[in-house]
């Protein structure tokens, strides 16, 4: 697709009155949002697609993964310790209310079963127990923070 043919595209969604616009091609992804108030404020997103055989595509994501890892240093020089991550989402307490001390310190050590946190996912109060003995290493989420599924909360050092 060539520059010609994403700006009449941008023009004819413009007119037409439709808010928002994606279109997936093979090697192109594009998006435009307009507002449908007397301003036309358009939006447009394009994303250029490599375009490869099916098999370099597989080999891409391992080729990838090392990259984005590689910002991660301290994770990697601490490959002995034991990732615990957040198995719902919601938001992330230390503590069990405001005036109660924290759940965890770091250098605390801990035993299967204890409480690490507090998830608040739709007005439930989910504990978050440990299912490994160690000691704390580090506390990667701030108190009252979001967190998605999967994400790494807590360094322990089963050792």
């Amino acid at each position: 697709m060539d520059l010609k043919e994403i700006q009449n595209l941008i023009k004819f969604v413009a007119n037409s009155g439709v808010a928002e616009v994606k279109l997936e091609m093979d090697d192109v992804k594009i998006t435009i949002r307009t507002t449908l108030e007397g301003n036309v404020t358009e939006t447009t997103y394009v994303q250029q697609m490599p375009a490869q055989a099916p098999l370099q595509q597989a080999a891409v994501p391992q080729q990838i993964a090392p990259v984005a890892a590689a910002p991660e240093v301290p994770v990697v020089e601490n490959a002995h310790y034991i990732t615990i991550k957040s198995p719902i989402i919601g938001t992330f307490y230390r503590k069990p209310s405001p005036d109660k001390p924290m759940f965890v310190e770091v250098g605390k050590t801990i035993s299967k079963g204890d409480v690490l946190c507090v998830i608040e996912a739709m007005k439930l109060f989910n504990e978050i127990e440990s299912e490994i003995s160690g000691k704390i290493v580090k506390i990667l989420v701030d108190d009252m923070s979001p967190v998605e599924f999967d994400q790494p909360l807590f360094l322990v050092d089963p050792s």
